[in-house]
């Protein structure tokens, strides 16, 4: 209800303009990605992948005049990729296993398009040495390295050893397979990582700072790195307090040439995933960008690599830094190092694959300008900062209007968000001459984002980029847990941002009503209402702002998209507010009593059964969504009365799963 009391609000966002004073910005790109028609690389290549990655590969291969076929499970017969590729075939049904790493049927599927090369893309077959052998024992091109590079980084505990061999600074740390996980623990010294050996992605990692946590971590990380790599081999190594991911991107050929394409900051994680990247780094100095580089080099050289790469390294605030792990493929956070390089990588793959050599010199790599890239999940950023959501895309629309945004995606308005797949709905990347500017862009760009149907993580990945101390650079891989330590909450509004929402939500109620455009409540509004679009570009004290009208009705309840976050809002006239205070409220449920699945997924263990008595904390379930374990505890001290799930079982958002007395 707006009251007389309402006051006039002059929001001014303000972002520090920072510039690093390691990177030397151009005026322009030295150079552009050129589609040369007369370089013949293969008439047709099959994509080996799904979703935003499949889309990515396939408009290079356009760019390049190469035929696409598109692999795909039933229920995917509908999506983006499979429309966009020249042929398709179908894999399986929806589980992975049994469609996108179902080899025979994918092997099969190149026998009959005739594809004379495949690109696997990221995840999935990516970094399988057996996918790249049955490829090359039929004449068919693995677009990607060869397979003892893939098989020497893959392994965690091999490539650490391959890194110490090539002068590679590595991680202190247990080398060998382990058996005793607590005595290699208290050995190394505490806090330590336990990660599995064949892993990435973020899977299989856990974080040990006593014995009880080592053996928790090692059964959850054993767990999870089975079901999601098939092996279960897990390494311990010194855990690097505050520190920084800073990754460089590699480029070699098959000719003994090789390139580092500058850095990527990839600190904002949660759960070891990254959320938000970065390119260039605010906090590298040319002198460590440059030994960085060199030695992400000498482990490419090490192992004869071939394509496009990414040496992962750990920073600390002292600037030394630590080898991590090599990724064989193609990085999901790779439009960031084009933006500033101008460099196609997945046509650099295609090339080098071929045996071209690489066209360009160390000294010929840019930076030019900033990028920034937010991974918009499918997920509720309020649960653990991102638990998978699922539903149906109700309204989609990009914010590919905006200059300098590009986004990459594999979904449309219609488009289903799956249990069965990752969560990732696109990368949405801006850029800019200097890092405020793809800052601002990137605020916009998120404003502007249409997401409707299931629940998105725009409202954290907004408040990261507005964070001031995002702004100023200040970020390890701690900054959510440091920043939101009771969790995510969403934009907090200060009495000022307070009226702004009330008063454009009175706007929006009294223009609905009576079909007006401009008001004066104390809080200047104004705009052109279009009440059936799913924008609405307002203007609130003379500032400029793009908000959401998500839902309304005719009783004056308005939700609205605001600063990112979402808003209920009541507008009530007078007389209805009168009445509304004798209305009773509905009790919220006690949930201290039961424990509900905070997300959809599959129950791979229940640890209690009616009649226990367990603790507060005590692990009752754990629950497998996206291939990630989460372990569910009792939120009290009590006696289990009643079980409602078991080992196996697929359970929904907010399913009961066991009740206590």
């Amino acid at each position: 209800m707006v009251t007389s009391t309402l006051q006039r609000v002059v929001l001014v966002a303000k972002h520090a303009s920072f510039q690093s004073r390691c990177c030397v910005v151009s005026s322009r790109v030295q150079y552009s990605t050129v589609y040369d028609s007369n370089e013949k690389t293969f008439d047709k290549i099959l994509i080996a992948n799904r979703g935003e990655i499949a889309c990515r590969v396939m408009k290079t291969c356009k760019k390049m005049g190469i035929k696409t076929v598109a692999v795909h499970s039933d229920v995917d017969a509908s999506a983006v990729h499979v429309k966009m590729a020249d042929e398709a075939v179908c894999v399986g049904p929806a589980p992975t296993n049994k469609s996108y790493l179902n080899m025979d049927a994918i092997m099969d599927a190149i026998r009959k398009t005739g594809s004379q090369a495949v690109h696997p893309g990221y995840g999935f077959l990516s970094e399988n040495k057996e996918f790249a052998k049955r490829l090359a024992a039929e004449d068919v091109v693995f677009i990607g390295p060869d397979t003892h590079a893939i098989h020497a980084m893959g392994d965690k505990i091999e490539s650490k050893l391959l890194a110490k061999a090539a002068n590679v600074n590595v991680i202190p740390g247990f080398d060998g397979v382990v058996e005793d996980a607590v005595k290699i623990a208290g050995e190394i010294g505490y806090p330590v990582m336990i990660k599995a050996s064949a892993g990435g992605g973020g899977k299989g990692m856990r974080i040990a700072w006593n014995d009880d946590e080592t053996r928790e971590g090692f059964r959850l990380s054993s767990q999870e790195a089975a079901s999601s790599f098939g092996d279960d081999r897990l390494l311990i190594e010194k855990f690097v307090d505050n520190p920084r991911h800073i990754e460089i991107q590699v480029l070699a050929d098959k000719h003994g040439n090789a390139l580092w394409l500058n850095e990527r900051e990839c600190s904002i994680q949660r759960r070891n995933q990254k959320v938000v990247e970065e390119a260039p780094s605010t906090f590298l100095d040319p002198e460590t960008r440059r030994a960085m580089g060199e030695q992400a080099v000498q482990l490419a050289k090490a192992v004869q690599y071939s394509s496009a790469g990414t040496v992962e390294f750990l920073v600390d605030s002292n600037k030394n830094f630590y080898f991590l792990e090599m990724n064989t493929r193609l990085q999901v956070e790779h439009p960031i190092t084009e933006c500033i390089t101008g460099l196609d990588l997945v046509q650099q793959m295609i090339r080098v694959a071929k045996g071209f050599p690489l066209l360009h010199k160390q000294e010929d790599i840019p930076i030019n300008g900033w990028a920034i890239e937010s991974r918009v999940y499918a997920e509720d950023p309020y649960k653990s900062f991102g638990l998978p959501s699922i539903g149906r895309l109700s309204q989609y629309q990009e914010p590919i209007n905006l200059p300098k945004v590009r986004v990459d995606s594999g979904i449309q308005e219609g488009s289903d968000i799956s249990i069965y797949y990752d969560p990732m709905i696109s990368k949405l990347v801006t850029y800019g001459a200097t890092r405020a500017e793809a800052l601002q862009r990137m605020e916009d760009a998120l404003d502007n984002y249409v997401i409707r149907g299931v629940t998105h993580n725009i409202p954290l990945l907004r408040e990261i980029i507005t964070h001031p101390r995002f702004i100023s650079g200040d970020i390890t891989t701690n900054f959510l847990p440091e920043e939101y330590p009771e969790g995510f909450k969403g934009h907090q509004l200060t009495s000022e941002g307070r009226r702004e929402l009330v008063a454009t939500a009175a706007a929006l109620y009294v223009s609905a009503q009576l079909r007006s455009q401009r008001f004066l409540v104390k809080v200047e509004v104004s705009g052109e209402w279009n009440l059936a679009s799913a924008l609405l570009p307002v203007t609130i004290n003379r500032t400029p702002r793009v908000l959401q009208c998500l839902s309304r009705d005719a009783g004056g309840d308005i939700t609205l998209q605001y600063l990112g976050t979402q808003f209920k809002v009541r507008v009530l006239s007078q007389l209805v507010s009168t009445l509304s205070a004798h209305m009773p409220e509905k009790v919220p449920e006690d949930t201290s009593s039961i424990l509900r699945s905070p997300m959809p997924g599959s129950v791979v263990a229940v640890s209690v059964k009616p009649g226990d008595v367990v603790a507060e904390g005590q692990e009752i379930c754990v629950i497998e969504a996206m291939k990630m374990q989460n372990s569910l505890i009792a939120a009290k001290a009590a006696k289990v009365k009643s079980v409602h799930c078991k080992a196996g079982e697929t359970v929904g958002e907010g399913d009961l799963l066991v009740q206590l007395e």
